[in-house]
Parts: structure tokens; C-alpha cells; sequence
């Protein structure tokens, strides 16, 4: 007999009856019944329940092991009585009665309970996690990680892609976020980065022959904590073709995605391939966000003409100046009472919103604070804009573009929910294509990239020299499921001349284009073959599939909101002979002291 186990903890059923058989596992709970104590005995496979009688001279040994304890149990398979089955589990028909047991392993008074549903702070949780990770659902949400990542490996495969692995230690790139760096022992005063996105590397695949490339990468960016977004590192489908179109990159990648949401929705709905394609621009006119929930049926519509020049003076005045007004139809909301539009309007004004404005249509009249002042052929143009009808409402918001577009998404949001219009059990995918090559920043004035500058400009090198760079855009696209997004790719810029063009017109040099991205600019030299991809973020994926609203729920070891690891404690300081080999000098902030101090 094996010297732990036979069978594991979920393995035992009615035809095992009778026979011997040793299970190993951590004591998850115990019953004690007066003359009998019952252990159920768990692994990663099932619960086993046990039972030993107070004659036996084991008890006082089982008796005093603690909840997680590792045992290794030895004895006879019984089938149990007909009032004591438990059908809540596949070994529920039997138990096995003790007749050896070994402590592996004693436990300590537990900082955490593990059995049971008791809610635990983020601190306990991630100081204990390997505590946390024997919780049925977090130790499920792991292993259910796992089944994801294989399934897309086996789908990536069987289209063609081969996986490869690119370098951890690397140079900084502009991806967006912080570069987390690593001080060079051979070269003082020079450092690594820890790459934000295998970007160039697989560009470089491309160059050098591959065809079809894919890696499950860890990429590593210095950004703050969201719930959809860990701090410090997380993992994507990395994956590149050659000689592809968009399209071709659109196809390869929906099979796997819906085939991998299908095989683990749970009997929720997925959009089927080939998935809706949004524009940008359309996509934040109608839903004010180029990360829309499509689960959210209410479509936003421009009325700012309506409003020029019109009766309803506070939105007259505002689009005079070159604000924008955005309607967002309510539908049925005619039949709400008046709270329901004050409570809305309270909590626009408490987002930092004047207020949001509505119509009510009913029995052919518009209603309400805007529909009393804005004349009769104007709320007519709103209604057939707006395609709502008699029973319907609709709210307004009016401002500048940038700070309307996003006040008026939460808006929409807000509305669906106040009227329980979102779709349920429903995963509602499409691509936002069409995005601008470039954007102004507000504080500077200057043009700078609007997504990635690796991306080909759509009309090539005749759009960058003929066209305003606000007007340019780019094969560029995200993949969005109910509200996130899950994936940005774009065709790749192959030609050394239209890069070194797209990133002047972005205010980088070609002699700071040769500088930071050398190497992928002489390869562009040597014959690119025109290229494209894109990168489904992995620990999104599973944080939908697994239901969790938050992506620390599906990650095993993640850092907390502030960037820590409190189980391995880090980050951590470095002493001085460490500091030295690597020609650092540590330089704390300096504490700014106050009148109390």
C-alpha cells in the first residue's frame, strides 16, 4: 500500500465498500457525537468523512489534531446507514472507519478559519494566502485558471500558432505606464526594464520568419490597483501573425475567445462569432466609452442642434460656447414616479453634474423641466432623433465633449440599472475599431499617440503627411466584454520610414526613435513582412468566467492595493553591501514636518 494514500479525498464510492483504503489530507472539520468523532478529511479532490470510536486507542491522537492538520488515514471502507448519506457529496454514500493515522503535519490555532463562509480582510487574507487558497472557492477560482489558460493553448495550437517565450529583462518602452526597472551589477548607472507587453519581441518574430506566434506572457507595468486590474503584474495571450489584415487577426482570435467563454459559461449566453464592430467615435457618441456594456440595450444619440438657439436657455447658452449635448432615453420611464427623477438628478449633481435635465413623453405632450421650455418642433426632432415614443423618457447632458462623454456613460449605466433593463447571465462581446492615431493633451497642447505607437496608420505614410494628425487613424482595436476590456491589438507598423515619420509627428526624434527602439527599426530595414496581433489580458478572462468582481479573486499570489506582498514581504529594503555591488545609493523622500510635528 502506498505510504499516503490509495485514493484521494473525492475518490471513494459505494463499490469501494469493504476494502482498505488509505487517504491523505487536511482536517477540515470534526463532529464530535458523544462515542463517535467524525473527521472530514479534504484534498484538492473531495471530502472524505472518517470516523473513529472512543474505544479505539487512537481517539485521543485524532481527538486533539487540530482543524488543518494533515492526517494520513488508514482503514476500512463502510457504506453508511440510510438516515446518514450525505448527498451534498460524491463520497456521501461512504466513510471510512479509522484504524491507523498518521500526523504529517500539526496546525497551529488558525489565523483564519478555512471551512465555512466567514469574510475575512484583505490584510489576513494575503498574509495567509496559502490559508486562503484551501478555500473551496478561491482554491476553486485558481484551479478553474488553469482549465482556461489549457483550453486556449490547445485552441492557439490547433490554428497554428507556435508558443514561444520572449525576455524578462529588456529595455524601457513607452507602453503608457511606469516601467518597473532592474540596476545592472556589469553596467553601473545603466538599468533593465521588466517588459510592459512583449511588443517588440514579437514584432522581431515576425521580422525574423515565424508566421504564427503565441506566449501566455507576463508583462509588468507600475500602475495602480483597480478591480479589474492588479498592480505589478498580470498575464495575456500574447499572440502575432504574418501577412495578416485586420480581419484576419479578427478571425482568429473569435473562435478562441467564444469557444473558451462557451466551454466555461455555466450555461450563460455568448455572443457569437463574428462579434459587432464599433467604431470609436460611434462608440463613445452612443454609449459614451469605447468600453461599452452592450448587456445595456439604451443607445445615447447627439441633439445638440435642437438646443441651439432654442427656449431652453441654461443648454442654449452652453452649446453657444461649444458644448455638446448627449440624450439618453429612458425607456418606460414615463410611467416612474417623480422620485425616480430626483433621485437621479440628485445623484448627478452629487457626480459634480449641474443636474440632468429630462423630457417625459406621454399622451403627445413632452413633460417635464426641459420639455415645458424648449418649443414644440424641437422636442419633435429630439423624439424621432432619440427613436423613443409615447411612455418614454429622456435625460440630457450637456457640456464640454471630453467631460460630457463620460459623465453621460455612468449616466446611461445608472439609468439601465434604476429600470432593470440589463441583459443577465450574458457575456455580449464586440471590437472598438477605427481608433484616432493620435490626441492633443489637454495641458500641453502637444499631439501624442492615442493608443499604441506601434500601430499602422491607416492611408500609410500618404495619411501622415497629408492629413491632420487629429483626423489619422489606425488599425487599431479592443475586444470589450460587458463593460471590459479584454483585449487591445492592432496591425503593426513594419516600414522603418512611416515609424520614424508617426513618431516626429508624436514629438520623438529620429534620433530618440533610434535610440530607444534600435533594434526593431534596423530589423524594419532588412525586409518586414506586414504583421499584426493582439493580447487578451488572461486574469480578465478568468475574473468574468469565474464571476468575481474582483481580479485578486483569481489570482494565486497578488499584491495588495499598495503594491505589497505581505506574504513574502516585499517590496523590502536592500542592505548596503547589496546596494554596492549594484552602484546604488538609496535617497529617502524628505518628510515635509507640519505646525504639530
Amino acid at each position: 500500500m502506498h505510504q499516503y494514500r490509495t485514493h484521494t479525498c473525492g475518490e471513494l464510492r459505494l463499490e469501494h465498500a469493504q476494502s482498505e483504503a488509505r487517504i491523505s489530507g487536511w482536517v477540515h472539520r470534526k463532529r464530535d457525537h458523544g462515542n463517535l468523532l467524525f473527521v472530514d478529511l479534504r484534498d484538492q479532490y473531495g471530502l472524505t468523512q472518517c470516523v473513529i470510536d472512543v474505544s479505539s486507542p487512537l481517539f485521543a491522537e485524532v481527538e486533539a489534531a487540530r482543524p488543518e492538520s494533515v492526517l494520513t488515514v488508514t482503514g476500512t471502507v463502510v457504506e453508511r446507514s440510510e438516515d446518514t448519506i450525505n448527498k451534498a457529496l460524491p463520497t456521501g454514500d461512504v466513510e471510512i472507519a479509522i484504524e491507523a493515522v498518521v500526523v504529517e503535519s500539526a496546525a497551529q490555532v488558525l489565523p483564519m478559519q478555512v471551512a465555512g463562509d466567514a469574510e475575512f480582510g484583505e490584510d489576513i487574507r494575503l498574509r495567509h494566502r496559502f490559508l486562503d487558497l484551501r478555500r473551496e472557492k478561491l482554491h476553486n477560482n485558481i484551479l478553474l485558471r488553469s482549465q482556461i489558460i489549457t483550453s486556449i493553448r490547445r485552441r492557439m495550437t490547433d490554428q497554428g500558432f507556435t508558443e514561444f517565450q520572449t525576455p524578462i529583462l529588456t529595455a524601457s518602452s513607452p507602453e503608457g505606464a511606469r516601467d518597473y526597472l532592474v540596476p545592472s551589477r556589469h553596467h553601473p548607472g545603466q538599468f533593465y526594464a521588466l517588459p510592459q507587453a512583449p511588443q517588440q519581441f514579437k514584432q522581431l518574430l515576425m521580422v525574423s520568419g515565424f508566421d504564427r506566434y503565441f506566449q501566455i506572457a507576463p508583462c509588468f507595468r507600475d500602475e495602480d490597483a483597480r478591480a479589474d486590474r492588479s498592480p505589478g503584474e498580470f498575464y495575456q495571450l500574447d499572440f502575432e501573425m504574418a501577412f495578416v489584415t485586420q480581419d484576419d487577426v479578427f478571425a482568429a482570435i473569435e473562435p478562441v475567445l467564444e469557444g473558451v467563454f462557451v466551454e466555461f459559461a455555466d450555461e450563460r449566453t455568448v455572443t457569437p462569432a463574428p462579434f459587432p464592430r464599433i467604431a470609436y467615435r460611434e462608440s463613445m457618441l452612443k454609449y459614451g466609452s469605447d468600453k461599452p456594456d452592450l448587456r445595456n440595450p439604451i443607445e445615447m444619440t447627439d441633439v445638440t442642434e435642437p438646443f441651439r438657439d432654442s427656449g431652453f436657455g441654461l443648454f442654449a447658452r452652453n452649446v453657444e460656447k461649444g458644448s455638446v449635448v448627449r440624450a439618453i432615453p429612458a425607456p418606460g420611464g414615463a410611467d416612474k414616479p417623480r422620485s425616480f427623477f430626483d433621485k437621479l438628478n440628485d445623484w448627478a449633481r452629487e457626480s459634480g453634474a449641474g443636474g440632468l435635465g429630462y423630457i417625459i413623453f406621454a399622451d403627445g405632450e413632452a413633460r417635464g423641466p426641459i420639455g415645458k421650455n424648449l418649443e414644440a418642433e424641437r422636442t419633435a426632432a429630439i423624439k424621432e432623433a432619440t427613436g423613443v415614443s409615447d411612455g418614454d423618457a429622456v435625460f440630457f447632458a450637456c457640456g464640454e465633449q471630453k467631460d460630457v462623454e463620460p459623465f453621460a456613460a455612468q449616466a446611461r449605466d445608472r439609468i439601465c440599472d434604476e429600470l432593470g433593463l440589463r441583459e443577465q447571465g450574458a457575456f455580449k462581446f464586440c471590437w472598438i475599431i477605427d481608433y484616432p492615431m493620435f490626441e492633443m493633451d489637454d495641458d500641453t497642447g502637444k499631439v501624442e499617440f492615442s493608443h499604441n505607437p506601434f500601430s499602422m496608420p491607416q492611408g500609410g505614410m500618404e495619411a501622415l503627411e497629408s492629413m491632420d494628425p487629429l483626423d489619422i487613424l489606425a488599425y487599431q482595436y479592443d475586444i470589450v466584454c460587458n463593460g471590459i476590456e479584454l483585449c487591445s491589438g492592432a496591425i503593426r507598423n513594419h516600414r522603418a520610414d512611416i515609424m520614424i515619420k508617426a513618431f516626429d509627428m508624436a514629438g520623438y526624434g529620429p534620433e530618440v526613435v533610434e535610440e530607444k527602439f534600435g533594434g526593431m527599426l534596423n530589423a524594419f530595414r532588412y525586409g518586414a513582412p506586414p504583421h499584426g496581433g493582439a493580447a487578451p489580458g488572461i486574469d480578465r478572462i478568468v475574473m468574468m468566467l469565474a464571476d468575481e468582481p474582483n481580479i485578486r479573486e483569481v489570482i494565486a499570489f497578488p499584491l495588495n492595493q499598495q503594491a505589497q506582498d505581505l506574504l513574502m514581504v516585499a517590496p523590502g529594503s536592500a542592505d548596503d553591501a547589496h546596494l554596492k555591488e549594484l552602484h546604488l545609493k538609496v535617497v529617502m523622500p524628505k518628510v515635509v514636518k507640519t505646525d504639530d510635528a
